[in-house]
């Protein structure tokens, strides 16, 4: 979606967050959408690392039903 964008239309982009909150919102905005960046990130890694933590689950679960059923 955002690969068309180039250098131009950034600049332009920028232009009217500036228009549009002046620059001493500016900071507080970026700040905001930072941490908003931050917290997705971390949920996309923990549920990333939920699936693996599942996947090892079934495993160890199919190694100890082979276990048993050789002992």
């Amino acid at each position: 979606m955002f690969q068309n964008v180039g250098f131009v239309g950034l600049m332009m982009i920028l232009v009217v967050v500036l228009i549009l909150f002046g620059p001493s919102k500016l900071p507080e905005l970026g700040r905001a959408v930072g941490r908003t960046l931050f917290e997705f990130k971390a949920s996309a890694r923990e549920l990333v690392g939920d699936d693996k933590e599942e996947e090892k689950d079934k495993e160890r679960e199919r190694e100890a039903s082979v276990i048993k059923l050789k002992g």
